[in-house]
């Protein structure tokens, strides 16, 4: 079953709706958690102004704590009992971000000079470190606000994404320099690195006092997300020459070529350019075009409209679901408005 088109003022609609309950939910924490580290005592200036950029002028992650929020409400419980987990979450998940750049040697990202490309490796790790140290001990204190059994559940998940997220890192770097990955292959990386996004779903609804039944919903939609956004990002990496070509030289293939891959004439074409050291824009253009052709963006696209029924499918029964639907029905306006065809070349 596809997704049925949707109107323009329909897909305008949800774009609007989701970004303001962004602001109204997201804004808040992050502001409070951008507060919580500008007011630590740093001395080495490059650490400081490290953190200064990266809080104020390069984040802007009002997801993570908008989806705790909206879980939490759903459930029935009081969105405003997510901010003290929330505001050291979003720090922590920031410190993943700077190691994760770190790790892909991602010198700019959409358009932006990362903190690893503006300020250095050594830097970087630094400025990492504070986010992480700020945010457990902020962690530490709001764990001693809420009943003992909710903190353990809680501490376990958050361990448990740890984990996980380690592993789907390791097991990524991997793939470096692959042409052979298969679809099934790098998927199974992507469902572990959602562990971050279902972790903010999870305790949102263990906040919210979801009965386990609820909390297993909330997980399973928040894997599925999870999925979704990262798979989101492999497409924007297509059609963003630069992203591309970083991907291609410093990471690993992304999704819709890993499909076009999986056609023989298709590898055979163009093996020999993507073993070169340096792309050029009009190899990536053919590069793009035989993807086309391969059918790896169609099968792609398919791919992600199943993540997102499937995640809508999993809150069936929460009691008010309406904006978790709307959430992740965000993600496939506007990948469907893309005309491939046309978009690179």
């Amino acid at each position: 079953m596809k997704n049925k088109s949707l109107s323009n003022n329909e897909k305008e609609r949800i774009i609007e709706e989701v970004q303001k309950m962004l602001e109204e939910r997201g804004r808040k924490p992050l502001e409070m958690a951008r507060k919580a580290i500008l007011e630590e005592e740093i001395e080495s200036k490059e650490v400081k102004e490290a953190l200064h950029y990266f809080i104020t002028e390069y984040w802007h992650d009002l997801a993570r704590p908008t989806l705790m929020s909206i879980c939490c409400e759903a459930v029935g419980g009081d969105p405003n009992a997510t901010v003290p987990f929330a505001i050291p979450l979003s720090l922590i998940s920031g410190a993943l971000d700077i190691q994760d750049d770190i790790i892909d040697q991602s010198k700019t990202k959409h358009g932006r000079p990362t903190v690893y490309g503006k300020y250095g490796k050594e830097i970087a790790i630094l400025a990492a470190d504070a986010l992480l140290f700020k945010g457990f001990t902020l962690l530490h204190e709001a764990y001693t606000r809420i009943p003992k059994e909710k903190a353990l559940k809680i501490m376990k998940t958050i361990k448990d994404m740890f984990y996980e997220l380690g592993n789907a890192e390791a097991l990524e770097l991997n793939l470096r320099g692959r042409i052979d990955i298969t679809p099934e292959e790098y998927l199974d990386i992507v469902r572990k690195k959602a562990a971050d996004v279902e972790a903010h779903t999870l305790i949102g609804g263990i906040i919210g006092n979801a009965t386990t039944d609820e909390e297993k919903k909330l997980a399973r939609y928040g894997r599925l997300l999870g999925m979704t956004i990262i798979l989101y990002s492999d497409w924007i990496d297509m059609i963003t020459f630069k992203e591309a070509i970083h991907r291609l030289c410093k990471e690993h293939l992304p999704l819709p070529l890993i499909y076009a891959f999986q056609n023989t004439c298709f590898r055979k074409i163009l093996t020999p350019i993507l073993k070169k050291n340096k792309i050029v824009e009009e190899e990536y253009k053919r590069i793009f075009k035989e993807a086309l052709r391969a059918q790896g963006f169609e099968k792609f696209k398919e791919k992600v409209g199943n993540l997102i029924r499937n995640a809508i499918c999993q809150v069936n029964g929460i009691r008010k679901r309406s904006d978790l639907i709307l959430f992740v029905r965000a993600f496939y306006p506007p990948l469907e408005d893309v005309d491939i065809k046309t978009t690179m070349l």
